[in-house]
C-alpha cells in the first residue's frame, strides 16, 4: 500500500510557539523538531513530527545497564510544518499524515509525553499533598478519581515523582541552607582541622557538601592505602545520596575517612568529590579503591585517580550476575561453581582466560552481552589481577553499606 501524498492546509491564527501540542489531539506522540526565527526573535516556522520519527543512535553506554529502554523510533514520516505567511498569520504549509507504525488507542494516548502537562492546578494539589505528608501513590489515586480516570489527570505517576524530586533538589530553603552553614562553622570552631567543602551551582545554591575531621585525617594517614567508596541507598528527604570513604585499621575495624552529601551521581559530581577528598589528605591518593559497578564512578576515577587501582565490589558483581544470568544459575547446578572459580581460584592469567572460555562454551554463553562487558573489566574484579596489589583483604564495599543502620540513627533527614 502506497503512502498518501503530503497534504497542505491552512490554519487560523495560532500565536503560541507550542501550537503543535495545543492543536494536536491524536493517538500518537508529537515532538518539536526544527524551527527558524527572524532577527527580532519572532518565530518564522516550526516543524512538528511524530514521536517515532527518525532512528535512535547506537547506545554507547556500558552493557551492564540493568534495563534498556524500549525502542520508540520507527522512521515515521508524519509531520506538520507551520510557517508565518505574508499576511502575518501562521498557517500549516506541510501536513503528512502517514505513520509507519501502529498507533495506540485513545485510552492510552495520555501516556505520550506530548499529551501530558503539569498544570498550575495539579502543581497546587501536589504541593498540598506533599506538605500534608500524603504519599504520591495515594495522591495520584485521588487525582484519578477527581478527574474521572487516570487518562484525564494530565500526568502519570512518573511526572508526579519527577516534580517532587525537582522541587526538593533545586529549591533549597534559605533557612535550611543557613542551618547547614551554621553547623559546619560550629564544627570548624571546635576542631581547627575540620575541613568542610561546599560546591554551589550558577545560582549560588548548594549542590555538594564534603567534610572530614582530624580523626579521619590521622586514620587515613595510617590506614589510607585501601579505600571503599559507596553511595548508600539511604537518602534524606531531598533524595540526595550520602557517600562515605571507608577503610580498615590494623584490628580489622571499620574506620571512616570522609563523608559527602551529593547532589546527584554524575561523573562531574564524583570528580569534585574525589578531588576534594585528596585535597584534604595533602594530595595522598589510595593505592586501591573499591566501588560498585557504576560507570560514572569509573569515569571519574580514571580521570582524577588514574594511579589508584580501581577494584569492583565482588558482592555487587554477584548480585548483577544473578540478575543477568538468572536462567543459568537456576538451570545448571555447576554454573555457580564455575563462575565463582573464575572470580577467585586461578593463579595464572592464561588459566583464568581458558577457564572463562570453557565456561562460555559449556553453557552456550559466547554471545551474552553482559558477560562480554564483564570480561572487558576483568582486571577490576578477577582476583588473579590483584595478587600484586595491596587490598587489605577487602573485596567488597560492604563495610560502608553496613553503616547504613548506624547512620539512620545519626543523620537528621531534615538537615537539608
Amino acid at each position: 500500500m502506497e503512502p498518501p501524498p503530503p497534504l497542505q492546509n491552512s490554519l487560523s491564527e495560532c500565536h503560541r510557539a507550542d501550537v503543535g501540542s495545543e492543536c494536536h489531539r491524536a493517538d500518537v506522540g508529537v515532538r518539536r523538531s526544527t524551527s527558524h526565527s527572524f532577527k527580532d526573535d519572532k518565530l518564522k516556522d516550526k516543524l512538528y513530527v511524530c514521536s517515532a520519527q527518525g532512528t535512535r543512535v547506537k547506545d554507547k553506554r556500558d552493557v551492564n545497564v540493568k534495563k534498556h529502554r524500549a525502542e520508540t523510533r520507527f522512521e515515521c514520516l508524519a509531520r506538520m510544518k507551520i510557517s508565518l505567511t505574508q499576511t502575518s498569520k501562521y498557517a500549516i504549509v506541510d501536513f503528512y499524515s502517514y505513520h509507519t507504525h501502529i498507533t495506540t488507542t485513545p485510552r492510552k494516548s495520555h501516556l505520550f509525553r506530548s499529551q501530558r502537562r503539569l498544570s498550575t492546578a495539579i502543581i497546587t494539589q501536589v504541593d498540598m499533598a506533599d506538605a500534608s505528608g500524603i504519599a504520591p501513590r495515594e495522591s495520584m489515586e485521588f487525582l484519578s478519581r477527581q478527574s474521572g480516570g487516570r487518562q484525564n489527570v494530565g500526568i502519570i505517576p512518573l511526572d508526579y515523582k519527577n516534580y517532587l524530586r525537582y522541587k526538593r533538589t533545586r529549591r533549597m530553603e534559605t533557612g535550611n541552607t543557613g542551618c547547614v552553614l551554621e553547623y559546619l562553622q560550629k564544627m570548624k570552631l571546635n576542631d581547627p582541622i575540620f575541613f568542610p567543602a561546599i560546591q554551589v551551582d550558577k545560582d549560588d545554591l548548594i549542590t555538594n557538601i564534603f567534610w572530614n575531621d582530624v580523626r579521619m585525617v590521622v586514620d587515613y594517614d595510617y590506614f589510607g592505602d585501601v579505600v571503599s567508596f559507596d553511595t548508600t541507598h539511604m537518602k534524606n528527604k531531598d533524595e540526595r545520596p550520602f557517600s562515605m570513604f571507608v577503610g580498615v585499621n590494623n584490628h580489622r575495624q571499620t574506620i571512616i575517612f570522609g563523608d559527602a552529601l551529593l547532589y546527584d551521581e554524575t561523573a562531574e559530581t564524583f570528580m569534585w568529590c574525589f578531588d576534594t577528598f585528596a585535597e584534604t589528605m595533602s594530595g595522598k591518593k589510595p593505592k586501591s579503591i573499591f566501588t560498585d559497578q557504576d560507570a560514572a564512578m569509573a569515569k571519574a576515577l580514571a580521570s582524577q585517580w588514574a594511579e589508584s587501582c580501581h577494584r569492583l565490589c565482588i558482592w555487587h558483581l554477584f548480585q548483577n550476575a544473578a540478575k543477568h544470568l538468572f536462567h543459568e544459575f537456576h538451570k545448571f547446578n555447576d554454573f555457580t561453581k564455575d563462575f565463582t572459580n573464575c572470580v577467585y581460584d586461578y593463579e595464572d592469567e592464561i588459566e583464568f582466560t581458558d577457564a572463562w572460555k570453557k565456561m562460555l562454551a559449556k553453557y552456550n554463553l559466547q554471545n551474552n552481552d553482559w558477560l562480554k562487558g564483564l570480561f572487558s573489566l576483568r582486571e577490576k574484579w578477577a582476583l588473579i589481577y590483584a595478587r600484586d596489589t595491596f587490598c587489605a583483604e577487602m573485596t567488597t564495599t560492604q563495610r560502608g553499606e553496613s553503616l547504613n543502620s548506624v547512620l539512620k540513627n545519626i543523620l537528621v533527614t531534615s538537615m537539608i
